[in-house]
């Protein structure tokens, strides 16, 4: 049973046009069609530009659809909340407050009611969880970037959301931290099972996290592509799953969807000056 769908979905964005500054506007997604299981891990691949980040804000509640629903266990969703958690790119963390103090406001912020000797206790099993039990008194200037974005990721799971989204997290790291944290983030979520919408333009990082992917074709207009399922067991490392028939036929099929969408895109825009 699903417990995220999207009905319909579409969304554009206004613009400027032309010397006068007349008004225009972009479709960015259009009738996007999407349904996730609790506990699934879904990465949507896209480029650069195609939306992701876009569907990723729908889901959140920061922005509204122009049209079509989002739904969350049978609800409407009708803004922010603490039933999704988002992890960014940039961390976003307080600079002036400890890991501890960092991942603890979150939990005090959605589960205000909790008595203080367990919300201590749950901001602590989280950043044990990503290994960083010998840092929670550092401040994020003392941090890699790699431990910065773990606390990220150990704050999201701290306030313990329906739906974890990531909006392609590791990309502003290093190829080596990056690969380091795939494997711990695949790790994190075989001992948690949240539900993930993953997005990322890296097909590999798909492969190596996802149950299911999908294919963004580029914007403006973005839709999604068929479902892609990606049979291997959990937790998965690199190494492993490299000689995989179901890897590749899982890698064979993402390349020839994104393929064909920018294809059909070039196609319809030739039409359209033709």
């Amino acid at each position: 049973m699903a417990i995220l769908e999207l009905t319909g979905v579409s969304k554009s964005f206004s613009r400027n046009v032309g010397a006068k500054s007349q008004t225009g506007k972009i479709e960015v997604l259009r009738d996007i069609n999407l349904s996730i299981r609790e506990n699934e891990f879904v990465c949507v691949v896209g480029r650069s530009g195609s939306g992701k980040t876009t569907l990723i804000s729908l889901i959140a509640g920061l922005i509204e659809p122009d049209a079509g629903a989002i739904v969350l266990e049978g609800k409407p969703i009708e803004g922010p909340g603490p039933d999704r958690g988002v992890i960014f790119q940039n961390y976003s963390l307080l600079p002036w407050l400890s890991v501890f103090e960092n991942v603890y406001l979150a939990v005090d912020a959605v589960a205000p009611n909790l008595s203080d000797r367990e919300k201590r206790r749950r901001t602590e099993s989280y950043i044990n969880l990503v290994n960083l039990g010998a840092a929670m008194k550092k401040v994020p200037r003392e941090l890699s970037g790699g431990m910065r974005q773990r606390v990220a990721v150990a704050r999201g799971l701290a306030m313990d959301p329906k739906v974890l989204l990531l909006d392609e997290p590791f990309s502003a790291l290093d190829a080596l931290t990056r690969g380091t944290l795939q494997e711990e983030l695949a790790r994190i979520w075989t001992e948690t099972r949240k539900t993930v919408v993953m997005i990322t333009n890296d097909i590999d990082e798909a492969i190596l996290l996802a149950d299911t992917i999908y294919t963004l074709t580029p914007a403006p207009a973005a839709t999604l592509g068929p479902a892609i399922i990606v049979d291997a067991v959990h937790p998965r490392a690199r190494m492993q799953l490299s000689g995989l028939s179901s890897r590749q036929k899982a890698r064979r099929e993402t390349l020839s969807n994104l393929t064909s969408g920018m294809a059909a895109k070039v196609a319809d825009t030739a039409a359209v000056f033709h």
